[in-house]
């Protein structure tokens, strides 16, 4: 996907802001776009293999690039041709809540043949992305996900801006789906549905997989981790990308050297200065699983763009969000346990206490956030927040897995891991968490409504974590 600022949605009228940022009327725009579910067929991998069965939005894997610009509405009507049930969560996005597409706490699912209409200005600037929240575990997991980028007001020079949608699928031998995306005790308890063929923007690159680029071209690289449960730890032989934004927001420039981390639901956007020579190749791994993956190859063509790196600043201008006051904070602590090789032994269930046996065998689940596990969309809340109060939950992952821990409609600060302040305290939705490991995050609770907090390995979600907060 390489897009030029040109190429946006079709434009329809005028539209309105979110409370907290003002648009000027005459520069906010509206555009519109029509999503439709359904069921197709997509070649994932090499040709000599059969396409496979998909699930998407409007034909293709990916669904279709949305492309706005900040301040500006967008407007989607949701048409669902699925077998099931569906809807559509903007993920990122501080959105007013009847639009954030989560069944039976913010809105209805859409039925076969049903039609939804979301409309919501976009406040920040950044890389978003769209998906399901009925059945994510395996709507998600079939390639109903797309893309959301919504363009700075005055974008950073670059000679092009591209996105990477990452994900994976679990194959057979001939290209067909493995259809175990319920009751796979193993995924439910262990790292999640980990497939074996990753795609970028839904093709298997690892053969023939080429990214053309030339001498002296600044390309600004926007990743997303679509996938249901892999975290991707990619590496760029030769270079050293600069990464300016994390889940949409900026943040001080700077190089990863031992690569970019991103667990499922997160995203980064990179800086990268190629400065290769003339027919010079070079891979892209990802190293975060023991056996090391090639995903992509740049290839740098005979002509060279310019001899040194583009003179421009790479920095981009800070997201209007409300700094929280760390020190007079209300703090929660949050304990998030189960699965296997953990040291949960009873949970919470349904209002009653069950041993993890009981839990696993009965209920299908593993998982709690303090001590209470949840099935499917029952959206108790966990707590209950004062509008425009300043809040750090402490999260503890007191288990033997990572988790990308979201929270919906808000973002917040990541403040410190294991009590060491962070480097760069980073603005973000989706927090990973390293087994073991303490993250305190920051926030104020601007945006009321009844917000999912969940693991986003979409097993996890569907095995017990999984909860909401409510902003009053």
């Amino acid at each position: 996907m390489d897009f030029t600022r040109r190429r946006f949605l079709s434009v329809a009228a005028a539209g309105a802001a979110l409370p907290w940022v003002h648009v000027p009327a005459a520069r906010a725009t509206v555009h519109t776009q029509v999503l439709q579910t359904g069921v197709s067929r997509q070649q994932l991998v090499p040709a000599n293999y059969p396409d496979t069965e998909v699930w998407s939005f409007n034909d293709t894997v990916p669904g279709p690039l949305l492309r706005v610009r900040q301040g500006d509405t967008l407007r989607v009507t949701l048409k669902n041709a699925l077998p099931q049930a569906t809807t559509v969560h903007w993920h990122g996005i501080r959105l007013p809540n009847a639009m954030d597409g989560v069944p039976h706490l913010t809105q209805a699912p859409v039925q076969q043949g049903g039609e939804f209409r979301y409309e919501f200005a976009l406040p920040d600037a950044g890389t978003y992305w769209y998906h399901p929240h009925e059945r994510s575990q395996e709507q998600v997991a079939r390639g109903l996900y797309g893309a959301l980028i919504v363009e700075e007001r005055e974008p950073p020079v670059v000679d092009r801006d591209v996105t990477w949608v990452l994900s994976d699928w679990r194959l057979n031998r001939d290209a067909t789906s493995v259809q175990d995306y319920d009751g796979n005790m193993m995924d439910m308890t262990h790292a999640g549905r980990i497939g074996n063929t990753v795609t970028i923007n839904g093709r298997f690159t690892p053969i023939g997989g080429e990214f053309p680029v030339r001498a002296g071209e600044r390309i600004r690289l926007r990743l997303v981790n679509a996938a249901a449960a892999r975290i991707f730890k990619l590496q760029f032989d030769s270079h050293k990308p600069q990464v300016i934004a994390l889940d949409g927001h900026p943040v001080a420039p700077h190089v990863v050297s031992e690569g970019v981390t991103l667990g499922p639901g997160m995203r980064a956007d990179l800086m990268i200065d190629c400065m290769g020579r003339p027919g010079e190749r070079f891979v892209v791994s990802d190293v975060f699983y023991p056996r090391e993956l090639r995903v992509m190859e740049f290839v740098y063509g005979d002509t060279p763009l310019r001899a040194k790196p583009l003179d421009a600043p790479v920095a981009l201008p800070p997201n209007p969000l409300s700094e929280p006051d760390v020190a007079s904070a209300q703090r929660h602590e949050i304990v998030f346990q189960g699965g296997a090789m953990g040291r949960l032994r009873e949970a919470e269930y349904n209002g009653a206490r069950v041993s993890l046996q009981q839990l696993v065998r009965e209920h299908g689940m593993a998982w709690t956030i303090n001590g209470v596990a949840r099935k499917g969309h029952v959206h108790e809340r966990m707590l209950t927040l004062k509008r425009g109060g300043h809040y750090v939950f402490a999260m503890d992952n007191d288990t033997a897995w990572h988790h990308p821990i979201h929270i919906h409609g808000i973002a917040f600060r990541v403040i410190s891991r294991n009590g060491k302040p962070t480097q760069y305290r980073e603005w973000a939705d989706t927090a990973l968490m390293a087994p073991r490991e303490r993250v305190e995050i920051a926030f104020v609770a601007d945006n009321p409504g009844d917000w999912m907090f969940h693991c986003h390995i979409l097993s996890h979600q569907s095995g017990g974590m999984m909860t909401a907060i409510r902003i009053v």
